[in-house]
């Protein structure tokens, strides 16, 4: 089927304090040490294609004390230009939300939300046209679905990831064609139930193997053409291809010693 790239406006912070002294989830080990000028390159390489692909890439001013900033996408949702702020789940990224808040505010959003209660952002919600999917069982709160479908008035369906590998809904999902509600996932990441909920909902979905998965192959961006993804989850290459897609393979090897890649490293301003 043809496919058609749209614009998109993306929100980035580089790494330029990134580092591992700490451990979150499973991916991050604080013996293994950065390769900050690595990490900087890899990081300017996925900004510079965004913009060569035609889309806006704002940027978020990085905090000495905050090394896991450059994962932009964990900082706040938005849709139709409304934006639902992040309350993190671990005190090493608390302020984190606030920098995220302060950018809208100095950037002519005035529709902003500070959460009640915890949610990642874009960590753990994908927005497709129909549904506000969302992540739940190791960072955001169930609570914070609820809070979500308030602010936003659009449904969201709840889904329990069970793989502390696969921590946010963004490690285990991603969405392919937002306008057409086309996702890829990693089964083994989900709850039988929710596992369930997603092939009733999305019965046509790409689905991932365990070494595409493993190689944070989902953590993917798509603008409706191109899929920006681990250059090492080649194994989803020819079934994007398939579908019409043009995978755009990307080395952010130095970023995954935090546990991110090319989603973690993009949150999307919608609207």
């Amino acid at each position: 089927m043809p496919r058609e790239a749209t614009p998109r406006r993306y929100l980035m912070c580089a790494p330029a304090h990134f580092r591992v002294t700490y451990s979150i989830n499973p991916w991050m080990d604080p013996t293994k040490p950065v390769d900050l000028p690595l990490a900087q390159t890899q990081w300017e390489d996925l900004r510079d294609r965004y913009r060569a692909l035609g889309h806006t890439v704002e940027l978020l001013a990085p905090h000495p004390e905050l090394p896991d900033m450059v994962f932009a996408a964990n900082g706040a949702t938005v849709v139709d230009g409304r934006v639902l702020g992040a309350r993190f789940a671990y005190q090493e990224r608390f302020a984190e939300a606030a920098a995220h808040r302060d950018w809208f505010r100095d950037n002519g959003f005035t529709e902003i939300h500070e959460p009640a209660h915890v949610n990642e952002g874009e960590g753990d919600f994908a927005v497709t046209s129909s549904y506000l999917l969302a992540g739940r069982g190791f960072r955001s709160s169930p609570l914070s679905h609820n809070e979500a479908q308030e602010f936003f008035g659009r449904p969201v369906i709840g889904l329990d990831l069970v793989d502390p590998r696969y921590y946010h809904l963004d490690t285990a999902l991603s969405v392919l064609d937002d306008a057409a509600d086309e996702i890829m996932y990693y089964p083994a990441a989900f709850s039988p139930g929710s596992l369930a909920v997603l092939a009733r909902l999305f019965p046509d979905a790409l689905i991932a193997d365990e070494a595409d998965a493993a190689a944070l192959g989902l953590n993917a961006v798509s603008d409706g053409h191109h899929v920006l993804l681990p250059q090492a989850a080649g194994g989803l290459f020819d079934p994007l291809r398939a579908r019409g897609f043009e995978p755009v393979p990307m080395d952010l090897s130095e970023l995954l010693k935090g546990g991110g890649s090319v989603k973690c490293c993009t949150q999307e301003l919608r609207g």
